[in-house]
């Protein structure tokens, strides 16, 4: 089951496809820029969704109910907010995937930095060794 959820981020339009297979939650965002139409969405969809690229999955027991009584859903939503925090379970996967993929990125760099620190190290190294040979 597939779902997107537009909603306005200040100062743009996000929207959030959701994607989920077997209790796992895969979740993809899209900035739109100004408030998108309708069939602007839909020629999206049709020209651009294959190249949405989705987060890592994760698991989700939670069951989709087909039907919510508005009132009911009202109360869910104001309960969410007040005790877990402004974020929809989309919104709070994908900033895990960003979390995930900052770490991974600080980790090449960390690994990086200390290649050239040593490469560094190492010529600095071998000057001396000249230095000593030629007296």
């Amino acid at each position: 089951m597939i779902k997107l959820t537009v909603f306005f981020d200040d100062p743009f339009w996000v929207g959030v496809f959701e994607r989920n297979n077997n209790y796992e939650l895969e979740v993809s965002r899209v900035v739109f820029g100004e408030e998108p139409k309708d069939n602007e969405i839909y020629n999206f969809i049709l020209n651009n969704f294959y190249r949405l690229k989705f987060s890592q999955p994760i698991s989700s027991d939670h069951v989709y109910e087909r039907k919510i009584n508005p009132k009911r859903m009202h109360r869910k939503i104001r309960n969410t907010v007040r005790n877990d925090g402004i974020g929809t379970k989309a919104q709070q996967a994908i900033k895990l995937d960003l979390e995930n993929r900052k770490n991974q990125r600080k980790a090449v760099v960390k690994e990086r930095r200390e290649q050239q620190e040593k490469i560094k190290f190492e010529k600095k190294q071998q000057k001396k060794k000249q230095k000593k040979r030629g007296h």
